[in-house]
């Protein structure tokens, strides 16, 4: 669980250390792919949650989710319609529905935790 953490870290260190920029023909889709990353990286830490996480799962489901987005935005502009919008409130749903199965996992397990203390203390 550590090891996403520590690259991402240093991703966004490197990132900030360096001068590079992305031009601008292709913010659309850096955007549609990093939101698309961001989906599969919290469906990850769900499923670690939830003691179902499968690492072939995780690594199809990133680059495929990434490339399924990209290729929908590159068609959006191929055809002059803006279809990223689609991927962006697809991803956008299942992020919000992500944190919050991942915020009520973490709220559960703390309020099991008070109640075991307290148990352990009477």
């Amino acid at each position: 669980m550590w090891l996403p953490v520590l690259f991402l870290v240093i991703g966004i260190s490197v990132g900030l250390m360096t001068d590079l920029r992305v031009p601008e023909e292709y913010t659309d889709y850096l955007s549609i792919a990093v939101l698309a990353a961001f989906d599969t990286l919290l469906g990850g830490i769900r499923a670690n949650l939830e003691k179902t996480f499968d690492e072939t799962v995780f690594i199809t489901g990133f680059f495929s989710n990434v490339t399924l987005a990209a290729l929908l935005a590159f068609l959006g502009v191929q055809l002059g319609v803006d279809l990223y919008l689609a991927a962006v409130f697809a991803f956008g749903v299942r992020l919000f529905q992500n944190i919050a199965i991942i915020r009520r996992h973490v709220i559960d397990q703390r309020l099991i935790a008070r109640k075991f203390e307290k148990m352990k203390q009477k």
